[in-house]
Parts: C-alpha cells; sequence; structure tokens
C-alpha cells in the first residue's frame, strides 16, 4: 500500500506542478522534491505538500496577501485535484466511506 500510495502522490505533484504552471506561477527551478516529511501518516492516503512561498521574501509577501493571487492559485490546485481524481472516480477505484 505505501508504494502504491508513493506513486500516487508523485503523480499528483506532478498534476499541482503543472495546473500550478498553466497559471504562469513562479515555480522553483526544480519544482518536485521528496522527504521523509510526517504530514499524513496514513500508509494508503496520498499526500502533496505545496510551499507557496515564504512569508521573509518581501515578493513572495506581496503575491501571498493578494486576493487575485490567492484565488488564482487556489483554483489551480482545485483543479489538479479535479484532475487527478477525475480517472480514479470513473473507474470506481476511489473506496467510499473511509
Amino acid at each position: 500500500a505505501q508504494r502504491e500510495t508513493k506513486t500516487y502522490s508523485t503523480l499528483f505533484a506532478r498534476t499541482v506542478v503543472g495546473e500550478l504552471k498553466a497559471t504562469s506561477a513562479r515555480l522553483h527551478k526544480h519544482p518536485l522534491k521528496a522527504a521523509g516529511f510526517k504530514v499524513l501518516t496514513a500508509p494508503d492516503v496520498p499526500s502533496v505538500l505545496v510551499e507557496l512561498g515564504y512569508m521573509s521574501t518581501k515578493d513572495d509577501l506581496k503575491l501571498l496577501t493578494s486576493d487575485a493571487w490567492q484565488d488564482k492559485t487556489a483554483n489551480a490546485l482545485a483543479q489538479a485535484i479535479d484532475t487527478f481524481f477525475a480517472p480514479r472516480l470513473a473507474r470506481g477505484s476511489v473506496r467510499k466511506g473511509n
């Protein structure tokens, strides 16, 4: 389960990066990285950590507090979620009730 979940997390992360790129978001040179974060510890739940900026950086803070940027970024993340789960829901491979 953990290996499959890691694969799903990687696929979802790529989907998120693609959607953010489509909105012309400024991304790190190498936006996909992996580490042993313990944000979500369930072995069967894909997880992705999205870092959107640093409040200590003037340009990032300006974006992070912009309503337009927040809307654009939230929409890109929502689209990534829809894009990732749509084929899985169509196949019926997502478990219901848990």
